[in-house]
């Protein structure tokens, strides 16, 4: 992650997104220390998260400045802006030195509690990350954007500095990145744990100073390819935007009108259907089903009266419709003969 915001700076023209980076970038080294989970690590989100919160307010008050007074906010639109502009250059590089982790600035005695702890767990790897990601923060917010925005070709823009209210904000956050850096028992007292680290020794400061030199001279070797160029930059959030696009439009074209059209079904014209079926059910069952039962009942009812009229009891009434019934069917059975 901290690494990851690095990389999209490289390709970023605009100073604001260039700076949003790399919050992505420094909230990977809090993570990182979350992640790698001893005291040490753990002081060391904590810290830099606090340290954080002062620089990235100082850079974007910096580059705001700079688009309100100019109203300009790519790199190759800038250039020279020092001229007129000195306070706020002086006071930006102080937040671009602090989250570069320069010593005597903020970033210095925060972001190194992380490092340090990825190196005491044997995290070769990690370690290694955090220090290129540190190494290309300090290319990209402490060289990079200050010296294409104040320092380049001379752009012809002649802004002032900001108003006055602007000024002070900036140098109260500025004071504080100092403030922290000089004397960092102050933010070490209200860490999580007791703090045992000491960022200020030989070893961590010249190893400090090696890779932040190393950086700057490869910066201006390379100078002519880290020149901003007037294109758009697409990240991962292109895919979100146009992928929420596309599933509001699955969600309120084909989705909805499936929705409504299983809804009409279901509840208008299933219900409508099954109503209609049921009347004509109920009349079939009245009329016709009913209608043959009762008739066969009445039927039966009628043959029955007449059997009862035809039982008598009377046993010579039986006797002569026996006889009767004997010549009738001897005079078919002649007469078919």
């Amino acid at each position: 992650m901290a690494v990851y915001g690095v990389i999209y700076a490289v390709l970023e023209n605009d100073i604001r997104r260039l700076l949003a980076y790399h919050i992505i970038s420094q909230v990977g080294y809090m993570v990182a220390g979350v992640g790698i989970g001893t005291t040490l690590a753990i002081n060391g989100s904590a810290a830099h998260a606090f340290s954080h919160i002062l620089y990235k307010a100082l850079l974007f008050m910096g580059a705001g400045a700079v688009i309100y007074m100019t109203g300009k906010r790519k790199l190759t639109e800038l250039g020279g802006v020092y001229k007129t502009m000195p306070l706020t250059l002086i006071l930006y590089m102080v937040g671009g030195f602090s989250i570069s982790a320069v010593p005597l600035f903020s970033g210095f005695v925060s972001k190194s509690m992380v490092v340090a702890a990825s190196a005491e767990s044997h995290l070769g790897i990690v370690w290694l990350m955090l220090v290129l990601a540190s190494s290309g923060t300090f290319l990209h917010t402490g060289l990079k954007l200050p010296y294409f925005t104040f320092f380049a070709k001379d752009a012809g823009i002649r802004a002032k500095e900001p108003p006055l209210n602007m000024l002070l904000g900036m140098g109260f956050l500025a004071f504080l990145c100092i403030f922290i850096g000089v004397y960092p028992a102050v933010l070490y007292n209200i860490l999580p744990y007791p703090a045992e680290f000491v960022p200020y020794t030989g070893q961590h400061v010249s190893e400090t100073i090696q890779i932040l030199l190393f950086t700057a001279l490869g910066f201006f070797l390379l100078l002519k390819h880290l020149a901003g160029t007037p294109t758009i930059s697409l990240d991962t959030d292109w895919l979100y935007r146009k992928g929420a696009k596309a599933f509001m439009w699955l969600a309120n074209v084909p989705i909805a009108n499936f929705g409504k059209l299983t809804e009409k079904i279901f509840f208008d014209y299933l219900p409508n259907s099954l109503l209609k079926f049921m009347t004509l059910w109920d009349a079939f069952d009245s009329h016709v089903i009913d209608g043959v039962v009762n008739g066969i009942s009445r039927a039966t009812i009628w043959f029955s009266n007449i059997l009862r009229k035809v039982q008598t009891g009377d046993v010579q009434y039986y006797a002569a419709s026996f006889i009767l019934g004997i010549a009738l069917l001897a005079v078919i059975i002649m007469w078919g003969a």
